[in-house]
């Protein structure tokens, strides 16, 4: 059942949430609607891919660690195999200049900045939260640091749990959980080990494909706010180290939107690139563990956590700051890279009407920027 979802699911996380509680709380009665609820919210506060991690959840919840991994394997593996294949075939035909390519880049701009309309209407509504958002684009353009949107995130916790930790705090209701709480510690420690453990053998060693996995775990341990953030995070680790050039890196994550399935799996084509198909099962392995360790690690412990007003703010900060991490991402590295001449940005508005307000779905809008790239090609 999730192999059908990773084969249909087009449309990013919000859609992909929408696939699962149709299939398994409105068809299959796996779950009822206060427990669906509590597991996104659960994701929605760990940082990762947030899509999956509820898929992860609910295979958890329904059949026990075996079952959490079934359920990623389906929904994540169609993805992949998608996104090794356009990889190979930017290496066999060295497409990386083509016209559609260039469509491609365009298109992230228009679908980032979609993403920045939604989520900064829902995360940074006030005064308060949108002045975070700002201040966290400035620093993250500012600092570009492989730690800097860790940083970012602490602080923004930080605030947030000083503006908001008398806010009130919403209704909860507690998850059935058959994970003890000892294993599900040994998964949260097994996280931060590998978090802090993997740079210094990184730099102890210089094996190659440990700083591959090093890479790709880190950026996957310390996203906020799904696929569309992590691309700033990824380009820091895969463009500055040689992996993979920026044409490459922005071409590969215009095609992901045509993908379906979640956004993370753009990994698989870093990994393809940089490392032929062992660098593409260490890349996958990688960005998506974290999620694992921390979906297993605190679903024993979310109905404690959840009661608490100081961890709902310290969320509402990271939230806040998560918008402005994704306005960084826009300029750059996707606007200074893709918006080259007035009919490129022509581009991109029109592309970004078609997603907002004609709402079409995300791969015709991806067909309809590698053609326009096309036409500018031939223009120029």
């Amino acid at each position: 059942m999730s192999a059908k979802l990773g084969l249909t699911s087009f449309g990013g996380p919000i859609a992909h949430l929408g696939y699962f509680h149709d299939e398994y709380v409105r068809r299959r009665k796996w779950m009822d609607e206060k427990s669906y609820a509590d597991l996104v919210a659960l994701c929605q506060f760990l940082p990762g891919p947030a899509s999956s991690q509820v898929g992860i959840g609910i295979g958890l919840v329904r059949a026990g660690l075996w079952g959490g991994f079934i359920a990623w394997l389906g929904f994540t593996f169609p993805s992949v195999i998608a996104s090794v294949l356009f990889a190979w075939l930017m290496q066999g035909f060295d497409i990386a200049s083509s016209g559609w390519i260039h469509g491609l880049k365009i298109v992230a701009v228009a679908i980032v900045a979609h993403a920045i309309l939604g989520m900064g209407q829902k995360l940074a509504p006030d005064r308060n939260r949108a002045s975070i958002a700002v201040a966290a684009a400035a620093i993250a353009l500012l600092w570009q640091t492989a730690y800097a949107q860790f940083l970012i995130i602490i602080l923004a916790g930080i605030l947030g749990l000083w503006l908001y930790h008398k806010s009130s705090v919403m209704q909860t209701h507690s998850l059935h959980i058959t994970i003890s709480k000892r294993f599900a510690i040994g998964c949260l420690a097994l996280f931060v080990l590998l978090l802090f453990g993997l740079p210094v053998i990184r730099q102890s060693t210089g094996i190659e494909w440990i700083a591959l996995f090093d890479s790709f775990y880190r950026s996957g341990s310390l996203v906020f706010g799904g696929g569309h953030v992590v691309l700033p995070m990824l380009e820091r680790e895969v463009v500055p180290t040689g992996w993979v050039s920026g044409a490459d890196f922005l071409a590969g994550y215009g095609a992901a939107q045509a993908v379906p399935g979640p956004l993370f799996t753009f990994a698989s084509y870093l990994g393809a690139l940089s490392g032929g198909a062992a660098g593409a099962a260490i890349a996958t392995v990688a960005i998506f563990l974290p999620a694992f360790l921390l979906v297993v690690g605190a679903l024993p412990f979310w109905n404690v956590l959840r009661s608490s007003p100081k961890i709902q703010g310290a969320l509402v900060g990271i939230n806040a700051a998560v918008v402005g991490i994704l306005i960084a991402a826009l300029y750059d590295p996707l606007w200074t890279t893709a918006i080259q001449a007035p009919v490129d940005f022509a581009l991109a508005l029109l592309l970004f009407i078609l997603l907002v307000f004609w709402k079409l779905p995300p791969w015709i809008v991806v067909l309809s920027g590698a053609l326009g790239g096309v036409i500018i090609g031939y223009i120029n």
